[in-house]
């Protein structure tokens, strides 16, 4: 197992920012119906800055795992950075790559945050693959 995998399994074990937050700025859940995996996320904002984030949801070990990297990322960031982080900067967090069938698993944390926060519903990545 390399780093990344045991990264991955760790994350999926023991997530950071697991969980809600009472009374959040921005809350939206979203699921990827191909597999079944589900991410809520919720943030509390101050100022354009996101100062607490938690999420929950259920699913593979990819999506959980890339549900917790990314809100160990986005907390304290301003949001409008936020809507500069790609497809390719969530998949360079997981660190593995993610075959077609993955693909949607790894990006459903990043799709569930961009969309709570700017209403993009679209897939990271998708405006870039026509």
């Amino acid at each position: 197992m390399n780093i990344y995998e045991e990264d991955i399994l760790d994350h999926y074990e023991n997530p950071s920012n697991y969980g809600t937050l009472e009374n959040p700025d921005i809350s939206y859940e979203e699921d990827n119906p191909l597999c079944g995996d589900k991410i809520q996320m919720d943030l509390t904002v101050k100022d354009g800055v996101i100062v607490d984030v938690g999420w929950r949801g259920h699913g593979c070990t990819i999506s959980q795992a890339a549900a917790s990297m990314l809100t160990e990322r986005i907390k304290g960031q301003c949001l409008e950075d936020i809507k500069k982080l790609s497809k390719d900067d969530q998949l360079d967090m997981l660190g593995i790559p993610l075959g077609p069938v993955r693909l949607k698993c790894g990006l459903l944390a990043l799709k569930v945050l961009k969309a709570g926060a700017y209403g993009l519903k679209g897939w990271p990545g998708e405006e870039d693959e026509r």
